[in-house]
């Protein structure tokens, strides 16, 4: 009788220890994604994105559909049934808990891309230097903090199609700016490195200088990766006649993963040809996928176009023609097996000199706020969410521009996040999001005194 209760510490500890262990282990449906040269691998395995952008309400309506536990469990369901990987949001409330829906995305093997601005606090085209400002900075990085706890976190968007034309070029240097100081947020908070980029519009204009300039200069200033939007393949049509041979062409030598942020054309049938193509080996040595746009019928009649669904109450959507079409395509999209021709390494870009479509004079960036500097040891609080009082006319500009390099971690933050179902220990260049409680070998300890007493004393009575 003695052993039965002096092994039962030790097993109670051994259970204990397991369970912990159980409850911080990443999901295996969603392990994080990280960049490696040119394209993102989960693991050892290359990660092609396969997906489709989501904002129920669309952009006159802005609401955030993974704070809804009802909203999005019942989008999750057509999810799974297109078989895709990847939602990309563009607007969400971060003064909410979005821990259901973030689970139930990774229970269905779905990751999040994640746009961090919102309507009404984001840089502005025509005002970018006002609305580059501390309480603009302070309401992302809320978002940085609600987010990067989760493994299914695949990526950061710090701008989307802020650059249109020419004449919003001008603002190039802020949004490359936003990028750099949310890289330095993470690594300052000491989180798991989490890709962050931009999303461009599809304009010929300056694509190709967009790209350039986002993945230009030090590392602390360059994009983890770029994305696009291009409608430019409208069936029928081919890789050559579509012009996707000619940007891949422009873009072989790119150092960073590319994918589409939005594609399929409207201004004919929706067959979904392209989608053969794109997770082919003619594209996959330069782009990474793409998400198609979008899921919910939205807008007026030229926007409705678009959906693969429609709404009809919280628990129910119509599936739309374009739905099951894309089912199928996606169902028959087979990535080259390996690395699909990508690049381990390779060199940043040249930065694009001024010209009549590009009117970024050099590569100089403003310099952060300086009242938002402390946010990087004190973190950024709460978010204010979708009601706040908006931050693109507050003024606090930074005043100059700052030195290259300037924008590395300095890791002086202190994590301040709290674990969840689908947060993980992992990381590299970064220290985990999760906060781990101090480890303590003191019941394995006690455990195995008793045990060791208890044998010994059977074996003196021996």
């Amino acid at each position: 009788m003695k052993g039965v209760f002096t092994v039962a510490p030790f097993t109670v500890a051994l259970g204990a220890t397991a369970a912990f262990a159980g409850a911080l282990a990443p999901r295996a449906k969603t392990p994080p994604v990280v960049v490696k040269g040119n394209a993102f691998y989960a693991g050892n395995d290359r990660f092609y994105i396969k997906g489709v952008d989501y904002q129920p309400g669309g952009s006159s309506d802005a609401a955030d559909p993974i704070a809804d536990e009802t909203i999005c469990k019942r989008d999750i369901e057509q999810f799974k049934n297109l078989g895709i990987n990847t939602v990309r949001i563009y607007t969400i409330d971060n003064s909410k808990d979005h821990t259901a829906c973030m689970n139930a995305l990774a229970d269905a093997g779905i990751y999040l891309a994640l746009d961090v601005n919102t309507p009404h606090y984001s840089i502005r085209q025509d005002k970018p230097g006002p609305s580059y400002n501390t309480p603009y900075l302070q309401n992302i990085f809320a978002t940085i903090d609600e987010f990067q706890k989760f493994d299914n976190t695949l990526l950061f968007f710090s701008g989307n199609e802020v650059i249109n034309n020419v004449p919003t070029s001008k603002a190039a240097p802020w949004v490359k700016a936003v990028t750099r100081d949310i890289k330095q947020y993470i690594g300052n908070r000491k989180y798991r490195p989490i890709p962050v980029g931009y999303s461009a519009a599809d304009i010929d204009d300056n694509r190709i200088e967009t790209a350039h300039y986002m993945n230009c200069g030090t590392d602390d200033e360059r994009s983890d990766f770029f994305a696009f939007n291009d409608y430019s393949w409208c069936a029928p049509s081919s890789f050559t006649t579509s012009t996707w041979s000619k940007k891949v062409d422009a873009l072989q030598d790119y150092s960073i993963p590319i994918f589409l942020s939005e594609y399929g054309c409207t201004k004919t049938a929706r067959t979904w040809e392209e989608i053969p193509t794109l997770y082919s080996d003619k594209m996959s040595p330069v782009y990474s996928g793409g998400l198609v746009y979008e899921y919910t019928k939205e807008g007026d009649a030229v926007q409705q176009k678009f959906g693969l669904v429609e709404v009809e109450s919280d628990s129910e959507v119509t599936e739309r023609p374009d739905f099951n079409t894309l089912k199928a395509a996606l169902a028959k999209a087979d990535p080259p097996a390996g690395n699909g021709g990508a690049k381990n390494s390779g060199s940043p870009s040249k930065c694009p000199t001024k010209s009549p479509t590009w009117l970024v004079s050099d590569d100089k960036l403003p310099k952060m706020p300086e009242n938002a500097k402390k946010f990087f040891k004190d973190g950024a609080g709460d978010g204010v969410g979708l009601d706040g009082p908006g931050s693109q006319d507050l003024g606090d500009e930074s005043g100059g521009f700052a030195t290259p390099g300037s924008g590395a971690p300095t890791a002086t933050g202190s994590v301040t996040g709290s674990s969840t179902g689908s947060s993980s220990s992992s990381g590299t260049s970064a220290a985990t999001a999760v906060r781990i409680p101090p480890f303590s070998f003191a019941p394995l300890v006690c455990g195995m005194v008793l045990l060791a007493s208890s044998l010994l004393g059977g074996a003196m009575l021996l």
